[in-house]
């Protein structure tokens, strides 16, 4: 036995990794269902698969393609926030800065390009589960959840659209925050905001509405800078992130990855 194969035997039965790994080697059917039952990670997917159900030429990878993404856009924009100040001071000259100053600019150009691959692909995603009817009983719940992530997706893209802090930005949010104007019920000028009114007076007003919420005030200025931050680095991903790990799990309870009809 060569030395290679007794520092792994003593490594394998020590306490610390029995701790750890409880199942061991997965060398037949029972452990390597434990083995998937016991990892924090592993647990969300099924332990079988139908082998039609993940060719790629029917699955296209894009639910795994979109997944991928967002890890990646977590990371680098987490190292983005180490540069970035979200002021109305400092976010342009950051921006540049990034781009030009600071080591491996290409960190920026990464986390641009995931955000508008990772749109592409969850559209495609969608487009193919439809496709093929995976969205039909008993899926139709996760179907839900995948179009919540959708909209969380375009969100993210619409919140990091205006970091940059530049012209195209602030303008592309001016257009896209007054379309909050005509949310019904929520917007000043949406149907039926006229029906709330309290004693004659109306409740949702220029200054009360759904831009207003947006915005966080009646014009693009420092405090929605720093509401899209916010909401870009923590808030929609916090609530998109917990949303993927049903979105794993229920594939799991309805029985894996739907084979071809």
């Amino acid at each position: 036995m060569s030395w290679i194969d007794r520092l792994r035997r003593r490594v394998t039965r020590s306490q610390p990794w029995r701790a750890i790994f409880r199942v061991g080697v997965p060398t037949d059917d029972r452990k390597r269902a434990l083995a998937v039952l016991g990892n924090v990670v592993l647990h969300l997917h099924p332990i079988k698969v139908k082998r039609s159900g993940i060719r790629l030429s029917y699955t296209w990878c894009m639910g795994g393609t979109a997944f991928f993404l967002f890890l990646v856009l977590t990371v680098t924009g987490i190292l983005l926030m180490f540069y970035y100040r979200p002021t109305v001071e400092h976010a342009y000259a950051d921006i540049v800065d990034l781009r030009e100053v600071a080591a491996f600019g290409v960190l920026r150009e990464l986390h641009r390009w995931g955000a508008h691959a990772m749109v592409i692909a969850v559209w495609l995603h969608m487009f193919r589960v439809f496709m093929t009817g995976s969205y039909k009983p008993p899926r139709e719940f996760n179907w839900n959840v995948g179009v919540v992530l959708l909209v969380l997706t375009l969100l993210l893209s619409f919140t990091g659209y205006l970091l940059p802090w530049d012209q195209l930005a602030i303008w592309a949010v001016t257009v896209g925050s007054n379309m909050a104007s005509a949310t019904p019920f929520l917007g000043h000028e949406g149907p039926g905001s006229e029906l709330l009114s309290l004693g004659g007076t109306p409740l949702i007003h220029v200054g009360s509405d759904a831009r207003f919420a947006l915005i966080g005030g009646r014009t693009i200025a420092g405090g929605t800078l720093n509401r899209f931050y916010v909401l870009h680095c923590l808030a929609i991903p916090f609530i998109a992130a917990w949303l993927i790990a049903v979105h794993f799990w229920r594939v799991r309870k309805d029985g894996g990855i739907s084979g071809p009809m």
